[in-house]
This record gives structure tokens, sequence and C-alpha cells, in this order.
């Protein structure tokens, strides 16, 4: 038997958004996670601007993600031992702790280690919002196409905020107060997140009645979420090496300053596909979806290295931009087949963790290649990259099906049965 997923309608993401006791959760959650790319870019230009230095910038806002990378799977997994409130509340007094300090520190002018640590610390008490919500569908609603749903919205909704965070960064930052923008992403982070925790849905949630073993590794113990990981580290490592490409082939162009809007080009059509997508997805198969999807992808990144002109360019991160949130929405989805029990914030968080690191070594392999040779240079190398993970992950597929041991509510899941 294969298990295929369920393609979804928008009716369905309106059951799902209506669905009684999610309004409070969803409405928090958006606040939280709003910042949820505005704080490392806050970071990297308040130190530029206090320091003058980008090197040390630099080494800030990589110590933040380092910091959300081990802090997200941590979090996670406290989550789904304790619920999600109190764990929400504790770091997020934590969180406005460090930010207190790192700002203390910067406007004391003070030395870069200690910038460094107290970015990390930043990071790895950024309140876990996001996995947190995503696991309270399984509490709200049943498996299937509705619940499949929610999921892709959780999804879609995590790159609206990657294409507003920037943005929004980037004006704030240029207020007469630097540290503007890191402040109001921080408050709108605490705010959502406190929230998010006292809903009534959030403090009903429980962990289950048979906890994961106590492996070091947690959800990451199985071969599927191994595989899942595998996916959105390729995925994080694409979208990071465009990142940094689109960005230096239009300041080499001599219109720098549109580099923000070329990008912003990729994540509008990822969204508007997305959602398309989601109604009619294929590969219908999640252990087929995966590695074709990922595949794609890198062919598409690859022909990002062909245009000649800005405006060849934007045509192809339009068309490259298409396979961005599908990918983002088959690896939530997938979480439902491939995470042991018990595991579901903790899960979603590796995955998180995944692309957070994918990305980051996407960034710097590309900075050293965009410093050596062109753009061009960094897409091609990407898109090699890519399909070499896209046929790991081909090799790999079959650890994404779900396993005897799963329960019935999870195959449901997973998707509908074919012969």
């Amino acid at each position: 038997m294969v298990r295929v997923s369920h393609s979804v309608s928008l009716a369905d993401y309106r059951q799902a958004l209506s669905t009684r006791g999610a309004g409070a959760p969803v409405l928090t959650s958006v606040l939280a996670r709003l910042p949820v790319a505005m704080i490392g870019l806050s970071l990297l230009l308040y130190v530029q601007r206090a320091t003058g230095s980008f090197g040390v910038a630099g080494l800030v806002s990589a110590g933040n993600l380092v910091g959300v990378a081990c802090g997200s799977v941590v979090q996670g997994r406290i989550m789904d031992r304790l619920g999600p409130t109190r764990p929400l509340l504790v770091v997020s007094t934590l969180f406005a702790g460090f930010v207190v300090a790192e700002i203390g520190m910067i406007e004391a002018n003070g030395p870069g280690v200690a910038m460094v640590l107290l970015a990390v610390a930043v990071g790895t008490s950024e309140p876990m919002t996001g996995p947190a919500s995503r696991a309270l569908w399984t509490l709200l609603l049943p498996a299937g196409r509705v619940r499949d749903a929610a999921y892709s919205y959780e999804a879609i909704s995590m790159e609206v905020f990657f294409i507003l965070g920037p943005g929004i960064a980037g004006l704030l930052v240029t207020t007469p107060w630097p540290g503007t923008a890191l402040v109001a992403g921080a408050s709108c982070m605490i705010l959502g997140s406190v929230g998010f925790a006292v809903t009534p849905a959030a403090r009903r949630q429980r962990p289950v009645d048979d906890p994961p073993s106590g492996s070091l590794l947690g959800a990451l113990a199985t071969s599927g979420m191994r595989t899942l990981a595998l996916a959105a580290f390729g995925f994080g490592l694409l979208l990071g090496m465009v990142e940094v490409a689109v960005p230096a082939a239009a300041e080499r162009a001599g219109h720098a300053a549109v580099g923000g809007l070329l990008l912003s080009a990729l994540s509008v059509s990822s969204v508007v596909f997305g959602v398309l997508y989601g109604t009619r997805p294929w590969p219908r198969p999640m252990y087929l979806r995966l590695p074709t999807l990922l595949t794609a992808f890198a062919v598409l990144v690859a022909l990002l290295a062909l245009p000649g002109t800005l405006a060849g360019l934007t045509v192809a991160l339009l068309v490259a931009g298409s396979l961005v949130t599908p990918q983002s929405t088959a690896h939530s989805v997938a979480l439902e087949a491939v995470a042991p029990e018990g595991t579901a914030t903790e899960a979603f968080a590796w995955v998180i963790t995944a692309v957070t690191l994918g990305a980051a070594a996407g960034q710097s392999l590309s900075g050293q290649l965009v410093e050596w040779r062109t753009s061009a240079t960094a897409f091609l190398v990407a898109g090699g990259l890519g399909l070499v993970l896209g046929g790991l992950l081909w090799l790999r597929r079959r650890t994404l099906l779900p396993t005897p041991r799963n329960s019935e509510d999870r195959r449901a899941a997973a998707g509908t049965t074919t012969g």
C-alpha cells in the first residue's frame, strides 16, 4: 500500500481557520511570528551602525542564527513534554532580558565577543511559537484534509512573514535610533508568544500518555525524520545561496537598491503558487514529492544564471519562486507520517533548524563564490548541490512512508490509500 497526501481546497483553509477555539491562537501566533525574520537582520544592521564594522555585525548575526538553531529543538522537546504554556512564558521572559542586555552592550560599545555571546542567548531564547502553533492543530482538528490545510496555512504564513520581516526591519533601522527595529520585533514576539501561551487551546494541550524515548536525537532518531531534515536542509541551502547571489547581481549591475525587490519577486510568486499547488499537489505520494520538488527547484535555481539583465533575472526568479512554498508546505504535512508519537513540536523545530542551518551554509558559500567569481557561478553551484541532495533524497525516499507502528490517525493524516 502506498499512501498519498490529501489535496486541499480553499474551503478547507476557511474551515480550518474558523474552527472553534482556533481564533485566538491564530491571531496571537501571527503577532509572535511576524518578526521571525526581523531579529537577526535587525541585530546585523544595528551593530553595523553602532560599530561601523560589518565583520562584527556578521558575527553577531551568525551567533543569533546558531542560537535559534539550537534553541528551537530544545524548546520543542520541552513543549512536547509539558505543553506550550509554561515553556513559552519562561523563554519569553528570558528573551526579553537577553534583548535588553544586548542593547545595553551595543550602546556601551562593548567588546565584540560579548555581543556575539549575547546574540547566541537571544537566538536560543526566541520563543518557538511557530512549532507550538502547528502542534496545536492535532488538538483542534481530526486528521484529514482540513488539518492538512491548517498545516499548509502554517507554512504559507511563515513565507509571508519572511517577506514582510526584512522589509520592516530595513525601514525601522533608518529611524534616528537604529535599535528601533530590534525593539519592535522583540516586542511583537514577546506579546504574541505570551498571548498564545495563555489561550485556552494552548493551556489544554498536554503530552501524549506514552512519552517518546529518551534518545538524545529525540524526534530525529527515526530514519524518516532524518530524510525530512535532509530535504529541509537542501531547501534552506538553495534559498541561502540565492539570497546572497541576487543582491550581488543587482549591485554589480549598478542597481544595488533593487536587490531586495528582486528577492520579493521570488517570495511573491512562492505564496501565490503555493496556495494553488496545495489544491492539486504533484506528485501526490509524499515520498515522491519531496525529492521531486527539491530536484526541480535546483534546476530552476541553476537557470537563474542564464539571464543577462535584471529584468530577465526578475522573470527567472518569479518562475523559481513557484517551488518555494510547495516545499515548505510539503515538509509540514510530511511530519504527520514520519515524526515519532509525542514529538510534534520538536519535530517541526528540527525542520526549522535544518532550514536555518542550510540557509547559513548557503549564504556563507554563496558569499565566497560571488567574491571569487560571479552571481551566475553561485547559481550554478547551488543548482548542482541541489541536484546531489535531490538524488540522496530519492535514494532515501521510502523512509518517508508511514510505518506499521504509526497510529491509524497518523496514517489518515498522511493520505488516502491506493493500490
